[in-house]
């Protein structure tokens, strides 16, 4: 079904046939982009995820203070808190001055928070893979369209990220909240500032800032795969234009 009359020993495509081309070209382009923009993502967050940044950050919201620790304890306590969520395993029982940092419930959140982390890491690791089987798939002539699909994967984010920065600078507090119920159950995200050493040790002026600063990282990296696309895409279309234009002329004398 499908195919219809011949026309100079050839099956024409017919109309159903274009369409459905048409849609699984979409539905490639779209892997590419969705897969460039989790890449660019997953590629930023972790250089965010060390004991540099994440000093200096505490330093800016005054951790110390509200943690009652000195410096060397806080930053023991934050490594430690640092290799269990990215190295594990994630055990987050760490202790200061005999005492536990964390009690059961923030711990929970911890382990909760490597899981979303882990999830986002596969899940784009699986379209990348994805996007790269279809680029294989396409071969040479499809080259150049994959490479669009890049471009506007990676302008779609700036897009996005513009315009969650932009709402986030008038409502980030309402923006934290949202993120945190989509991911985590209700009642396990919400701490006492007063009591529970978790949002000392990671004051809201931490993560407001952090957030700013990986938004303005994904940015000018996401500019540089746009850029980068855009270059390569055109350098294709122009190897291609010489070729079609022969094969354009032939089909012409032919009628």
């Amino acid at each position: 079904m499908g195919a219809g009359p011949h026309v100079g020993g050839r099956i024409a495509t017919t109309g159903y046939d274009a369409r459905v081309d048409r849609l699984g070209t979409r539905l490639a382009d779209t892997l590419i982009a969705l897969a460039t923009a989790l890449a660019i993502l997953a590629l930023v967050v972790p250089l965010f995820l060390n004991p540099v940044w994440v000093g200096f950050e505490q330093g800016r919201s005054e951790a110390a203070a509200w943690t009652g620790f000195s410096d060397a304890d806080l930053r023991m306590a934050t490594d430690a808190i640092l290799v269990d969520l990215v190295v594990g395993p994630p055990d987050f029982d760490i202790d200061v001055a005999g005492a536990p940092v964390l009690n059961e419930r923030e711990r929970s959140h911890m382990r909760d928070v490597r899981g979303v982390f882990f999830g986002f890491f596969v899940v784009s690791m699986v379209l990348v893979i994805a996007a790269i089987a279809v680029v294989i798939r396409r071969g040479h002539d499809g080259r150049a369209a994959s490479w669009i699909a890049v471009r506007n994967g990676a302008g779609g984010l700036i897009v996005g990220l513009l315009l969650v920065g932009g709402i986030a600078l008038i409502a980030f507090d309402q923006l934290f909240e949202i993120f945190h119920q989509v991911f985590f159950a209700g009642g396990s995200y919400t701490f006492d500032p007063a009591t529970e050493r978790l949002v000392q040790l990671f004051p809201f002026q931490f993560w407001q800032e952090t957030s700013i600063a990986l938004g303005i990282v994904a940015i000018v990296v996401a500019i540089g795969v746009a850029v980068v696309a855009q270059g390569r895409a055109d350098r294709l279309l122009r190897h291609l234009a010489p070729a079609a234009a022969p094969a354009t002329s032939a089909g012409e004398a032919a009628r």
